[in-house]
């Protein structure tokens, strides 16, 4: 999963043409730590699609703007809009992020 660093790099990845998912995450966060011990095979499952890391804490206005209010928080974007989000307290378990992908890209 690569890293996005700052907001320009941000606006950059959410434009492409195919859906990009953007998981937003913080350091500090336990329930970001335990997701990072199971995400990989799923990221492998859907590796059709890029993945992008984002720390809430480094870019605020990306998370302000598009109404990241817990963390880890997974969002599907495409051509600069956000197509779905999953919130916090919907991703907690393997096959919660299972079904929000399986339902969000088919």
């Amino acid at each position: 999963m690569q890293s996005i660093k700052n907001m320009e790099s941000f606006n950059e990845v959410i434009q492409c043409n195919e859906p990009v998912i953007v998981k937003f995450e913080a350091g500090w966060c336990p329930d970001c730590r335990a997701m990072d011990m199971w995400i990989d095979p799923i990221v492998e499952k859907y590796n059709q699609y890029k993945w992008y890391a984002v720390n809430r804490d480094e870019l605020e206005d990306a998370a302000t703007q598009y109404e990241v209010m817990g963390i880890p928080s997974l969002l599907i974007f495409q051509n600069g809009e956000k197509l779905h989000h999953l919130h916090s307290a919907n991703a907690k378990s393997p096959e919660q992020v299972e079904s929000y992908l399986a339902e969000s890209l088919g």
